[in-house]
């Protein structure tokens, strides 16, 4: 056993006495056995334990002892409304005198003023955009830590965090690094790659039963126990779960099933949650906002990437202050956030995967689910439940998820859009300047050390002659101005060359041409084509002329439905009507409309470097795209306040510049857009 006092041999009694307010008196037995393996000594380690059993913790400690001898670490997570949360956390070390900062800026930013901070906190995208604008702070790092680390394993994210690793280990030979996760198969293979030890565990602060529920039926490992009945299994643990004053989270395996359920569910309570209900409304005029409102109302939500930012924020903060007492989510919700529950129903094993149908999730998704079950310091256990609708289907439940193991996790660093990116910014950060240098780069990844490098070298050759048939690199690997542009501006090299020929083959393009360039490019998230959805087949045939040309008509079809809605949200058309006629949410109307903001901005900067012709015309775009909002409102946007609603009051009453604002003064402006905002509009325009 190791007493918080005890960390004394290596950290001042202030860090002692802090975690003591925290109510920490002594660390858990895997936290004890990474603190004896070497974690404030600075040794590598991969910590693989369950969730809630301290992980945040260990790294705290290591970041501390490292801020408090004025060298700097960095925390990378998946997500940034994670990285927002670890900052909130973080910030309770300033009264020791060590400072947070958080990267979450424009890809393109250096962001040096971060490099003033003990602990920076970033995700791994923006991590690798630091290094690719060649953040001099990010050379000197004495600790990294890489919570979700399997997220290694994960198509998308993967590759970015693998390379991200490898050049940060690259730029600071002696640093420190410490690997998180709550379940990594081969965590040997990763330790090895790491130059780590490994510390596993099964511990856990709060016991976890894994169960499977078959019509009313319960069985675990130890047998089986019956609930009180219901309408289905789902409502019976439900109710059993608030007769005992204990919270549920389900899983869900789409968006549309978790609103069902969550609105379903909340028919069934009788809660009074008035203040956060009008906080959710506050957010926003969709459809979809009453709709959660509602149900917060009651007692229950749901939670999902079609939300805003801040309605996710609000339902979090709701569930862990117990207003809400079942929340449905899609399995987003699983990847770290600290949302505990005393039971969690894995309501659906199968989701949907495009080619494949609906297939089982893999058991490394079900764990990170299950394990959420059980909130230390305040509930005796935990338990999860899969639901089975026949005791054939229970045993293999029981087979594959209860007692079967994790799947390993695999670099996915050979797929080509990876290659493409990452190989174009090792070459324009420095990283190899030759072939002998970017083979000798490569064999020090994690692919490298899982599989011989020659699987790689067809993909890689080709990777190589399409940067250079692109402008972006020399024969002999050095990166062309176009090609550092590139890979300053974070975007695919195949967005750019998309964007390069298809501008260069035309003139004076109408800002629809623009919207569905940049919708063209790997970068952008196509908005699915509905069947009731008849009416992009008659945009299209109403606006081929200026719409770039498309082989396949499938992806024109997606690639049109993205345009028009950005078309309608630069037209100003309200949140609610855009919701309505794309059958998207306002979150994605937020996520979509930010990454075409990012693209067009890429656009611009690519017309101004190779004088395209449309750099005035993009850069105008950007920023209808920002605001949402039409050319004639431009002017006023730049006001701190005015935002697309109040400018177009102030237009439609004949105010159409700062200056007329000026000279029609603060009581008349305050009578528009009301007089706080009049106050700090003519705050501004004096300082002007």
């Amino acid at each position: 056993m190791i007493k918080i006092d005890d960390l004394t041999s290596w950290l001042p009694e202030e860090v002692a006495e802090l975690y003591r307010k925290d109510g920490i008196l002594e660390l858990y037995p895997p936290q004890a056995d990474v603190v004896e393996r070497g974690l404030l000594d600075g040794k590598n380690l991969v910590v693989a334990i369950p969730t809630a059993a301290g992980k945040t913790l260990l790294a705290e400690l290591a970041m501390l002892r490292a801020a408090l001898k004025g060298e700097r670490s960095l925390y990378i997570v998946p997500l940034r409304a994670l990285a927002s949360e670890k900052l909130i956390s973080f910030s309770r070390f300033e009264e020791l005198g060590v400072t947070v900062g958080i990267s979450s800026g424009d890809f393109e930013r250096k962001e040096e003023h971060l490099g003033k901070n003990q602990i920076v906190v970033a995700t791994s995208e923006k991590a690798d955009s630091l290094i690719r604008n060649e953040t001099g702070w990010i050379r000197d790092l004495s600790v990294l830590v890489v919570d979700e680390i399997h997220l290694l394993n994960s198509v998308n994210r993967g590759p970015t965090l693998e390379m991200t690793i490898t050049k940060l280990m690259r730029l600071n030979p002696t640093m420190q690094v410490l690997g998180l996760s709550a379940t990594v198969a081969n965590a040997s293979e990763l330790a090895d790659w790491l130059g780590a030890d490994i510390v596993q565990s099964e511990w856990r602060p709060v016991s976890l039963k894994e169960c499977v529920v078959c019509h009313g039926t319960v069985y675990d490992s130890k047998g089986s126990s019956t609930i009180k009945p219901a309408r289905d299994d789902l409502s019976a643990l439900v109710r059993d779960t608030l007769d005992q004053d204990a919270q549920l989270l389900i899983f869900e395996s789409s968006r549309r099933n978790a609103e069902a359920t969550a609105v379903r569910l909340a028919q069934t309570f009788s809660g009074r949650n008035e203040k956060l209900c009008r906080e959710v409304l506050a957010t926003g005029e969709s459809e979809i906002s009453k709709k959660l409102a509602g149900c917060v109302k009651k007692g229950s939500a749901f939670h999902h990437a079609g939300l805003l930012p801040e309605q996710r924020r609000l339902i979090e903060e709701g569930f862990r202050d117990g207003k809400i007492k079942v929340l449905a989510s899609t399995p987003t919700l699983a990847a770290g956030l600290n949302l505990p529950a005393r039971r969690v129903v894995i309501r659906s094993y199968r989701r949907y995967e495009a080619g494949q149908g609906m297939v089982p999730i893999p058991v490394m998704e079900y764990r990170q689910m299950a394990g959420r079950a059980g909130r230390p310091g305040l509930d005796p256990y935990g338990e999860s439940f899969l639901l089975a609708k026949s005791e054939p289907e229970v045993t293999d439940l029981m087979d594959h998820y209860v007692r079967g193991e994790p799947e390993e996790i695999s670099s996915k660093l050979a797929g080509e859009n990876a290659l493409r990116t990452h190989i174009l910014s090792t070459i324009a950060a420095g990283f190899a300047t030759s072939p002998e240098e970017l083979r000798e780069f490569i064999d020090t990844t994690f692919y490298a050390h899982q599989q011989d490098t020659w699987h790689l070298d067809a993909a890689l050759e080709k990777t190589l002659d399409f940067l250079e048939e692109s402008s972006m690199i020399t024969p002999g690997l050095e990166p062309t101005p176009l090609g550092s542009l590139v890979s300053r501006l974070y975007i695919d090299p195949l967005s750019a060359r998309i964007v390069v020929e298809n501008l260069m083959d035309r003139s004076r393009p109408a800002d629809l041409t623009l919207l569905h360039l940049i919708s063209m490019t790997p970068n952008m998230d196509l908005l699915y084509v509905r069947s009731g959805d008849g009416w992009v087949e008659d945009f299209v045939d109403e606006h081929l002329a200026d719409l770039c040309p498309e082989d396949n008509y499938d992806w024109m079809l997606k690639e049109a439905k993205t345009a028009a809605m950005l078309m309608s949200w630069i037209y100003e058309s309200s949140e609610n009507e855009i919701c309505e006629r794309f059958g998207i949410g306002p979150g994605d109307v937020r996520r979509v409309t930010e990454t075409a903001e990012w693209l067009m901005h890429s656009t611009a900067q690519l017309s101004r470097h190779l004088d395209l012709g449309v750099t005035r015309q993009s850069a105008q775009l950007e920023k209808r795209l920002h605001y949402g909002a039409n050319r004639d409102l431009l002017a006023l946007l730049d006001l701190t306040g005015i935002g697309r609603v109040r400018a177009r009051k102030l237009h439609l009453a004949g105010y159409t510049s700062p200056e007329s604002l000026k000279e029609a003064g603060e009581s008349e402006i305050g009578r528009i857009v009301g007089p706080k905002i009049a106050e700090k509009v003519m705050a501004q325009l004096g300082r002007g």
